[in-house]
């Protein structure tokens, strides 16, 4: 398999040739910061194409059909109308906060893009503890949600960030106990040492049982911690109108709107990571020359497939399942998904400490 980090050794050869080393550093520091928010840029607009065809096929419609061909530049257009908006300056609300909160959202999940690992040798950063520094990004999104609501000074946009604030707190738990249940598998709280654990079998078979139950309430929890159906009480609609963002408007709305999407890739992506090995290609021991064709699938395409795969499964809850109730949404975490993480994280160190595992 083509290692990436062939192509970034040069790039960084390249410039030492002709530049001082702290100079070569931040040059290739605005190369990733511009890479990275194009890619964060293309990946909102394929998502949003990607749940309307998605949502339309299962309502045995079309979803968009009329700009660009098979509806292609739908989202473009649409990115291009929202970026011509009037931001609608109101009276009576926290001016600084308001103006924060959608910043906070994005680089969230800006955060957590810089650990994802694109490819083998295509990672912006790899640490020992990359999964903790994932979960502490991931955490600060909900700070920007929660200013939202509450300093834009609307009775709807409050009651919708607490209970955002309520559900994302919940649900972190068990996206917490689940990443832990396979970081004792891994041993390691590394993303690229999670990655190469898994070059002779994915985590979801090597791990039995623990590792399917881990992914099943990840999925769960995941599906929640991004406020989108079965669990959107945050944006409920019907009660709540647009929830935590109703104030907003042009491209602060947007920001809460491309946040959602990426958020979802995220999401998707952690768990291909977790348990689907993330970029590595999918080796069956003794399988030799079917392990040698799969290598030639290049890395980036495993990684980004297996995410768009795990992202349609989060598409099909909210397009299925009705919404729940705010009582109901809690139990499912307190009641079940926790005693049942805890329990799962049990079992899965009695497999590692017998040996059990693959």
């Amino acid at each position: 398999m083509y290692d990436f980090s062939t192509i970034t050794g040069s790039i960084h050869e390249f410039l030492l040739s002709f530049m001082a080393p702290w100079l070569a550093v931040l040059t290739e520091c605005l190369i990733i910061g511009m890479g990275l928010l194009l890619v964060y840029s293309v990946l909102a607009l394929i998502y949003i194409y990607y749940e309307r065809k998605f949502c339309a096929a299962i309502q045995c419609r079309l979803g968009p059909n009329r700009v660009g061909p098979w509806g292609l530049l739908q989202s473009v257009a649409d990115m291009f109308k929202i970026l011509i908006k009037e931001l609608i300056h109101l009276n009576h609300i926290d001016k600084f906060l308001f103006a924060l909160a959608p910043y906070l959202v994005i680089i969230a999940s800006m955060l957590c893009f810089a650990v994802l690992p694109w490819g083998n040798g295509l990672q912006i950063i790899d640490f020992n503890i990359g999964i903790f520094f994932l979960l502490a990004c991931s955490s600060i999104g909900v700070l920007g949600i929660l200013l939202a609501g509450w300093s834009s000074n609307n009775k709807f946009t409050l009651i919708g960030a607490l209970r955002s604030g309520a559900q994302m707190v919940s649900y972190e738990l068990s996206i917490g106990l689940s990443v832990i249940t396979m970081v004792c598998l891994a041993g390691t709280m590394s993303v690229g040492g999670i990655v190469m654990e898994q070059q002779d079998c994915w985590f979801i078979f090597k791990g039995h049982i623990p590792a399917l139950i881990a992914f099943v309430i990840y999925m769960i929890a995941g599906t929640a911690e991004t406020n989108r159906g079965p669990f959107d009480l945050p944006e409920a609609e019907s009660e709540l109108t647009a929830g935590y963002h109703t104030e907003y408007s042009g491209i602060h709305f947007g920001f809460f709107y491309l946040a959602e999407y990426l958020n979802l890739f995220i999401v998707a992506g952690v768990a291909s990571l977790l348990f689907f090995g993330g970029w590595m290609p999918l080796h069956i021991p003794g399988w030799d020359g079917f392990n040698h064709i799969m290598d030639y699938i290049p890395s980036v395409v495993w990684f980004v497939g297996k995410a768009m795969v795990l992202s349609g499964v989060i598409m099909w809850f909210k397009w299925t399942f009705p919404r729940l109730r705010i009582d109901q949404l809690l139990s499912l975490e307190w009641k079940y998904l926790l005693p049942i993480n805890l329990v799962n994280l049990v079992l899965m160190v009695c497999i590692i400490i017998l040996g059990w595992h693959f």
